[in-house]
């Protein structure tokens, strides 16, 4: 699922978007931040839809092999075990999926060799081979069949990767928030009632997490004069087009943090925006950005405007 540290970047992206774009409108920003981490459940959803394309195939190779020319006794009665596959109709059965496949409109007509290219390899594969030669499966043995799939076939194929790439510009940054929602599936499909069986969520508390990201945000915005008043002070000895735009934006929402999230430790953010910086700004960004943040808060501190309260008091 989406921890802090993915909503924290999510924000940073929202931003870095406010200030490129002409649109100053804080609310269509405000939507497309939340649309941003929608679309990670999204791609959750097409996902495990694909997977159910890839399961549900056997039945299109059964009748192409009884179509053959000389089909042999094997095409004739192919082993269909995985079209009754416990996790496949458990997700099948689960009324938020259904929804789901509604809401996002999914269909794979767009990109209709897919599925039949994934098939053809979980065909060929061992795993699949003794998964057929099972006979005494449960749901345990028939979710191995499908982590199989996902990880081993579909996780391992350039043509699904270019179709989520295509489709999902959050795709190489959420690709692994992706994968722990599937593990997240897998674990929570557990009983053989499946009406227990729940999907994963994006977030641990949407609630808390949606009002964590709009204020971040909006505070950012509201604030942001004043905070570039504070880095300007303390990077006098830089020429402004010197300083990535990345490395500003993230002083400014650590900024945002000192001041207007009471519950946050003040170590927790930094800790949380020298790690962003790794991954989203320059090399040298995280010790710059720790220095300067340092100076401030420093400054901040002696002004006594940092008023941390509860979990916020930890240091």
């Amino acid at each position: 699922m989406l921890n802090r540290r993915h909503l924290r970047v999510k924000v940073l992206q929202s931003l870095y978007a406010y200030h490129q774009s002409s649109n100053r409108d804080i609310k269509t920003h405000q939507k497309n931040l939340i649309k941003s981490v929608d679309s990670v459940f999204e791609m959750y959803i097409w996902m495990l839809s694909l997977i159910n394309e890839v399961v549900s195939f056997a039945a299109n190779d059964a009748e192409e092999r009884a179509n053959k020319h000389l089909p042999t006794a094997e095409d004739l009665k192919p082993n269909l075990k995985i079209l009754n596959n416990r996790f496949i109709q458990s997700l099948n059965e689960n009324k938020e999926y259904i929804t789901a496949v509604k809401k996002y409109k999914i269909s794979w007509d767009f990109e209709p060799e897919l599925s039949k290219t994934l098939f053809n390899v979980l065909k060929a594969s061992q795993e699949y081979k003794d998964y057929l030669a099972k006979t005494d499966d449960t749901l345990h043995t028939d979710k191995d069949i499908i982590k199989f799939i996902f990880k081993k076939v579909i996780l391992k194929s350039s043509l699904a990767e270019q179709v989520f790439e295509d489709k999902f510009i959050v795709w190489p940054v959420d690709k692994d928030v992706l994968q722990a929602l599937i593990a997240k599936t897998f674990k929570n499909f557990s009983s053989d009632n499946y009406k227990e069986n729940k999907l994963a969520e994006v977030t641990g508390n949407w609630d808390e997490d949606s009002e964590f990201i709009t204020k971040l945000f909006d505070e950012c915005i509201r604030h942001e004069d004043e905070h570039q008043q504070l880095i300007a002070a303390k990077t006098q000895n830089w020429e402004p087009e010197r300083i990535a735009m990345m490395d500003t934006l993230l002083m400014k929402m650590a900024l945002t943090e000192f001041l207007y999230f009471p519950s946050v430790p003040v170590k927790v953010t930094i800790n949380e925006y020298l790690e962003i910086s790794k991954e989203f700004s320059t090399p040298k960004s995280n010790s710059f950005i720790n220095g300067i943040l340092d100076k401030i808060l420093n400054e901040l501190k002696a002004a006594n405007k940092i008023k941390k309260t509860g979990r916020g008091l930890i240091e």
